[in-house]
């Protein structure tokens, strides 16, 4: 009886034992698996500094203005490179008018010809006049049509986005200047010597 009840407790302290040892080695493991776990790192998604001083995106604009054309020395220039490079190529060379805009030109005279109709246009910066037909181009339009006292132009204008906008314009014959009247006005050939006076026809004796 005495050997039993030694043999019950011996095997209760190894049980006991076993026990402390288990609960001891699964405390270590959670201690070791909560060193493993890193802190979670805050992240600034905005990529910005959070010690930088808070600064404002800078808006771009877009220009959606229409592009202003190069001054005329700078279009004649263009037009000399063209017509070189067209006569080294043997094609045909572009018309002196491409340099010019529409709002440089005056309509001097309409005309028919064996073409048809027939402008002639005065380019204001150089005072020099062309003889133009439909189908002529200018830097920032083509003539479509020429009608009895005017002509009709397709304007394009070219926007800083790329968008061509064309527009209808229409330029009357210019009306000659009173320096033009006066240029054109012919000197009256000088009248004759004024006719004798009639004598008075004293009265025969």
């Amino acid at each position: 009886m005495k050997y039993q009840a030694k043999t019950f407790q011996s095997a209760l302290v190894m049980f006991l034992f076993a026990g402390a040892l288990a609960f001891s080695a699964s405390i270590s493991v959670k201690a070791q698996d909560s060193k493993d776990v890193k802190a979670p790192v805050r992240t600034n998604s905005g990529g910005r500094d959070p010690f930088q001083k808070y600064e404002p995106p800078r808006v771009t604009v877009k220009k959606t203005g229409p592009l202003t054309p190069p001054s005329v020395q700078v279009r004649i220039a263009q037009y000399r490179a063209q017509k070189l490079a067209a006569l080294n190529a043997h094609i045909a060379a572009p018309k002196p008018t491409t340099a010019f805009l529409l709002n440089e030109i005056q309509v001097v005279g309409i005309s028919r010809s064996p073409r048809g109709y027939a402008a002639i246009v005065e380019a204001s910066p150089i005072k020099l006049a062309y003889v133009i037909y439909p189908g002529e181009r200018f830097y920032d339009g083509q003539l479509v049509a020429i009608e009895d006292n005017r002509l009709i132009f397709r304007r394009e204008v070219v926007f800083a986005d790329g968008r061509r906008e064309r527009s209808v314009e229409m330029k009357p014959l210019r009306q000659p200047t009173t320096v033009d009247a006066l240029a054109s006005v012919k000197t009256a050939p000088a009248s004759s010597a004024p006719a004798d006076e009639k004598k008075p026809v004293a009265d025969k004796p």
